[in-house]
């Protein structure tokens, strides 16, 4: 079905910026959300980025062989004990994603923070994650884990689990359909593989999709977590890896990468339905553009000039501009010597050449700050753009002194921004930027973005307003409450009336509740602040209720959903602090050490096989200790796979050839163990599994 037009911002009232006829072909970021090395969200992230931080670790030989290096290559002269270290990995909110303890486990890391940055970036463009319009679509992408090589050797883990279910819960194609299933999302679901332009890759396809009518949002972003262990690298000479741990674009120091793990997704909307239904307008995309060098270069993992310069081009000319529009270019910035050079040559070739105006475009490379992330690589610059935008600040690239000479800098239209300085509004009065991302095997990608149309204030009188938190734990509420306030004091903090509208309608309610009455953002922060730290957060004692709002907000902590009058759904989506995930440790799989995973309390053929069996199902759904006397095996978590897994399982150790649909009923795990022993049905398991797993779906 072909998506109707775009609306007619002139003529619609929700509109609150003017109409432009550029808006039809633009693409809104309305929400981000990431995790960087040395940066848990994105205000730490700018302020890195911002101070010229440069967040890569350089590990101490005690924390390595705390995490299974191996001593012999520690010792070796190539070896560099340096990564861009994304911190708590491993942490997990698994039950807020449907997921039990064995789940968990299996489940790679990369897909469970991609999870958590996807929910979250759908906050930050002020939407429930659970409540997203189902014509979203989801464009990411992610690199080879060590997880995932080592849960496909995993004999014990495949049967414990089962095969299928590892490769579901492990392998990176299925990193987009988790977060559509999880989060409910019928628009296209693409997991996007180029290599090192994975990210950036799928925020293209994204935007074309968005052009097309295939979904009227989308999520787009990528995710790389190699490992969650610190450890380093070997150099090796005329590789892509620096001998110092530090990477230094341009520079007449440059010699090669560090690695880098970290995740970044962005939520993107057509600019006129971004700006007609009052979205958080970040920035903008005003054109992209996809290559590939083909066979245009010395070999399969060279980069290439002719093509890098097409994508160049091709992307600026979508967004109807000339390359010489853009003020600041990020690039891709590797600090290789031939990719650098490369690069540059292609990019003066697309925005100018050597008659341009020397030293007229900044040029940048976030690699400096945190490590080549892969697959995340192309999102991290996006997102570092985007800021700058905002911010109208040029940030710094570090670990640079002078341009490499061979580099030739001062014939090219560029210079290399080594220090923070305000971005200058040009003569249009509109920032732009191009963002470059390449891939080993010729994938090119470029993306310009501009700043955002100026927003207009909502007009509302001064009212007092209620603030509806939730969270899943007592101590993730406060810590919502603190940032909350946090933000509220800022000197650029949204209106009161929005900040409570966007709680009411922009986050999924959950069983931990709390509600602040303020009639303006200084009392509201006062307020929440006392919230976090345990004190009296004042609801107006005795006072006069003349407004509903404390009986609205009991209502509210009584759990359940509250009818808000028409006056309370009036307002605009901002960008808030997003949930403060703090999920347990679940570990990760390792190629030299995995952990041991518990054997059965009993085994078959010893007197009680109830309790046998029952140790099996506990096992396959991450139930710990006793179990539960009313708990079913789909109130536990199960599902069609693990039900099919649990067959051959019962049938291999136990002899028991059950009938899956015994898995279907609603029985009590203990029952349903005391059926499989006393099960008599030797032919059962012939029933059409097609059939069986329909009727699971229809559950």
């Amino acid at each position: 079905m072909t998506e109707p037009a775009p609306r007619d911002l002139a003529s619609d009232p929700a509109a609150d910026t003017d109409a432009d006829p550029g808006h039809d072909s633009a693409i809104a970021v309305v929400g981000m959300s990431g995790r960087f090395p040395g940066a848990p969200d994105l205000d730490a992230y700018w302020a890195n980025l911002r101070d010229g931080v440069c967040a890569i670790t350089d590990f101490t030989e005690a924390e390595l062989l705390a995490d299974g290096a191996d001593p012999e290559e520690l010792r070796r002269a190539d070896h560099v004990p340096a990564k861009g270290y994304l911190a708590d990995a491993d942490r997990f909110e698994a039950e807020l994603f449907g997921f039990n303890r064995t789940e968990a486990a299996a489940l790679d890391p990369q897909h469970r923070v991609l999870l958590e940055t996807a929910w979250a970036a759908l906050e930050d463009a002020g939407h429930d994650p659970l409540a997203v319009p189902v014509r979203t679509g989801v464009y990411v992408g992610g690199s080879p884990t060590e997880h995932m090589l080592a849960a496909h050797t995993d004999r014990r883990l495949a049967a414990s689990v089962g095969a299928m279910q590892i490769r579901i819960l492990t392998d990176r194609e299925f990193l987009a359909p988790w977060i559509s299933y999880r989060l409910g999302l019928e628009g296209p679901s693409l997991t996007v593989q180029t290599a090192c332009s994975t990210s950036l890759t799928a925020v293209h396809l994204a935007a074309q999709a968005l052009l097309l009518g295939e979904c009227d949002t989308a999520l787009a972003g990528g995710v790389s977590v190699d490992s969650v262990r610190r450890q380093g690298y070997v150099h090796y000479e005329g590789g892509i890896f620096s001998a110092d741990g530090r990477c230094r674009p341009f520079d007449e120091r440059a010699g090669g990468t560090v690695p880098g793990s970290g995740v970044g997704v962005v939520v993107l909307r057509r600019l006129a339905d971004a700006l007609a239904d009052g979205d958080p307008v970040r920035a903008v995309i005003r054109g992209s553009a996809l290559t590939n060098d083909g066979a245009t270069k010395v070999g399969f993992t060279a980069p290439g000039v002719e093509q890098q310069t097409a994508a160049i081009v091709e992307a600026w000319s979508a967004a109807g501009l000339a390359p010489s529009a853009a003020q600041y270019v990020e690039t891709h910035g590797t600090a290789t010597e031939l990719g650098d050079r490369i690069e540059l040559a292609a990019a003066t070739a697309a925005f100018g050449g050597p008659d341009g105006s020397p030293g007229g475009i900044g040029i940048g490379s976030v690699k400096s700050n945190i490590g080549h992330l892969d697959a995340a690589a192309g999102v991290a610059s996006l997102i570092k753009a985007v800021l700058m935008l905002e911010h109208a600040t040029l940030a710094p690239t570090v670990n640079v002194s002078r341009p490499h000479p061979d580099l030739r800098m001062d014939a090219t239209p560029f210079r290399v921004v080594d220090g923070a300085a305000p971005w200058p509004l040009p003569a249009d009065g509109v920032r732009r930027a191009g963002v470059s991302s390449l891939g080993i095997g010729g994938t090119n990608v470029h993306v310009v973005l501009e700043q955002a149309p100026e927003r207009r204030g909502t007009k509302t009188a001064p009212r007092r307003e209620i603030l509806a938190l939730s969270a899943r734990t007592e101590p993730a509420l406060k810590a919502l409450a603190a940032r909350l306030a946090t933000a509220l004091r800022a000197p650029d903090a949204p209106s009161l009336a929005d900040t409570a509208y966007t709680l009411r309608t922009g986050r999924t309610p959950m069983d931990v509740r709390a509600y602040v009455l303020a009639s303006d953002p200084a009392e509201a922060a006062d307020r929440l602040t006392a919230l976090a730290e345990g004190r009296d957060a004042g609801g107006d004692g005795d006072a006069p209720d003349e407004d509903g709002l404390r009986g609205l907000g009991e209502l509210w902590l009584k759990g359940g959903s509250v009818p808000w009058p028409e006056t309370l759904r009036e307002g605009r989506r901002v960008s808030l602090p997003t949930y403060p995930f703090a999920g347990e440790s679940h570990g990760a799989l390792t190629l030299d050490h995995r952990p041991e995973r518990p054997e059965p309390a009993t085994a078959p053929g010893e007197e009680d096989p109830t309790a046998a069996v029952l140790g099996v199902l506990a096992e396959a759904l991450g139930l710990e200790g006793a179990v539960g006397p009313e708990t079913t095996y789909f109130a536990a978590g199960g599902d069609s796979l693990t039900a099919v897994h649990l067959v051959g399982r019962l049938r291999d150790e136990f002899g028991i050839d059950v009938p899956i649909t015994v898995f279907l009923e609603e029985l009590p795990l203990q029952e349903l163990a005391k059926r499989i022993v006393g099960s008599a049905e030797q032919d059962a398991a012939e029933d059409s599994l097609d059939a069986l797993l329909s009727e699971f779906e229809a559950e």
